[in-house]
């Protein structure tokens, strides 16, 4: 059987997803039962961080000892990749040693280069030009708020970044109508927005996108790695915060979800955020642990 590896959404079928999702919300019930499970007894997951993370590392490393595994943090600082060996060597070796390995970087090559060489699953934690774990949580959240997004409609506000790219992915597996808004010159990549066909719509007017919604999301409008970028970005975007009246055009029973970390009064109001009705991004930041335990034991599956 061939080695799987999940470096963005489409690396799933529309069953394998659905699948994922089912047993992510089986996974937290049992933990909120107090119920554990040793199915990564003697696994080892190696985690390569090229960009620092707070929920991507506790996720992680969390995951694997709820279920009997453990976890290693490698960083550049501590490694050999931050000297200069290539890619396909840190590959060759450390997919001889550990079960697993996550990859949080900056170009999405680099994660596509160490799984061509890798002997075991390789999962893309975040690249510039994806955030696939992120959507496994987000789609999880609506799920246990709102059931299947199939035949929804959903809103992007704000850059059209890898989280954007991740939603326009999910838009084809989950069968959902998504809605991007973003300022001009700050669009999605026009060929992954080409390839999702006629369920992905760019506009530029937030409430365009937002009206008769189901499900509103947003990012930071400067990600690592554009510090430079964000006063440019802050006077770009101006005209693209959600907040109450924004959500005000998406329908009544709408909710909002947003990656985290947030810059309250920036990309969202802080009013929003903090409304419970409305907001969801605890219980979605709380769901990649789990959704991401679904996912490894599917690939440590599907890798035998």
């Amino acid at each position: 059987m061939a080695t799987k590896h999940f470096l963005t959404l489409m690396d799933l079928s529309a069953e394998e997803l659905k699948q994922i999702i089912e047993r992510a919300i089986e996974l937290k019930t049992l933990r909120n039962q107090g119920i554990t499970t040793d199915l990564f007894r003697g696994k080892v997951l190696g985690m390569i961080f090229e960009k620092s993370s707070t929920r991507t590392r506790v996720s992680f490393e969390a995951g694997m000892a709820q279920m009997g595994g453990s976890a290693l943090f490698l960083s550049p600082r501590d490694t050999q990749l931050g000297r200069g060996e290539p890619i396909e060597d840190s590959a060759r070796v450390i997919s001889r040693m550990v079960d697993i390995v996550m990859i949080r970087t900056f170009g999405h090559q680099n994660v596509e280069r160490f799984a061509a060489h890798s002997r075991v699953p390789v999962i893309n934690a975040l690249s510039d030009s994806y955030h696939p774990c992120q959507l496994l949580a987000d789609i999880q959240t609506f799920v246990e708020h709102r059931g299947s997004p199939a035949g929804k409609v959903v809103a992007w506000v704000g850059d059209g970044n890898n989280m954007c790219h991740s939603y326009i992915n999910a838009a084809r597996l989950c069968d959902f109508e998504l809605r991007i808004s973003c300022p001009q010159g700050y669009a999605p990549d026009a060929d992954i927005v080409a390839a999702a066909g006629d369920r992905v719509k760019v506009v530029h007017n937030p409430v365009e996108a937002v009206r008769d919604a189901d499900w509103v999301s947003t990012d930071v409008w400067a990600s690592m790695g554009q510090e430079t970028e964000q006063q440019a970005r802050r006077e770009a975007f101006d005209r693209y915060q959600v907040n109450h009246e924004l959500m005000s055009h998406a329908n009544e029973d709408a909710i909002f979800m947003h990656c985290l970390p947030a810059h309250r009064g920036e990309e969202v109001s802080a009013e929003l955020l903090e409304d419970e009705r409305i907001s969801k991004v605890w219980d979605e930041a709380e769901n990649r642990l789990h959704a991401q335990k679904a996912l490894m034991e599917f690939l440590q599956e599907h890798s035998q």
